[in-house]
């Protein structure tokens, strides 16, 4: 079986079991239900084995992909995140993928919402442990979802995130009952710190 960085080929340079065995990055993000940059970090960490082309495309077995869902994650990040549930709400499509794969990852269940109105209705539909909120989108800022968080669920009662390119909004969040700030670029380092902090306690 091919591990990470290894090559099982035939004379082509292609797997010599090439079929429906073998997936694509995007089929395995598909089949794991994951987005395609959490797989790729899945397999630089070496958790799910991939095979490299020569054109240094990843493809993965599909029996591999099976035993990775049937088996739980041995990594301690994932252990320690006992996939705790999170809610991302941002309108930047891009920047809620990258929070998305630095925290699935580390093993944390991840939910996407791209405003606050989507943010409130999935709260409702599954309450997560934590909300990581943007300070800066259209129609409903974060400020007023936040608001409505507490409102219908309490303060304190689920840890918020909020983050922001305007620094000087720490104290504002923290007047406004949300358990931390975090100023853009985004530090993935720096999120995951404040996440599992927030969650530990």
């Amino acid at each position: 079986m091919p591990g990470n960085g290894q090559r099982e080929s035939g004379g082509s340079g292609q797997p010599t079991d090439v079929g429906r065995e073998w997936l694509t990055l995007g089929q395995a993000a598909a089949f794991l239900g994951a987005a395609q940059s959490t797989v790729r970090k899945w397999a630089d960490r070496k958790l799910l084995p991939a095979f490299y082309t020569p054109g240094g495309h990843r493809r993965f077995r599909r029996s591999d992909l099976e035993a990775f869902l049937a088996t739980p994650r041995a990594d301690a990040s994932a252990a320690q995140a006992g996939g705790a549930r999170v809610l991302v709400v941002d309108d930047d499509p891009g920047l809620r993928d990258f929070i998305r794969s630095n925290l699935e990852a580390d093993g944390y269940v991840v939910r996407e919402a791209a405003s606050a109105d989507e943010g409130l209705a999935a709260l409702d539909a599954e309450p997560p442990d934590l909300i990581l909120l943007d300070v800066q989108m259209p129609r409903m800022d974060g400020w007023e979802m936040l608001r409505r968080v507490q409102e219908r669920h309490g303060v304190d009662t689920i840890p918020v995130i909020m983050y922001s390119g305007k620094l000087d909004q720490a104290g504002e969040a923290e007047s406004r009952g949300a358990q931390a700030f975090i100023g853009k670029p985004l530090d993935p380092s720096r999120l995951l710190a404040a996440t599992k902090q927030l969650l530990r306690s």
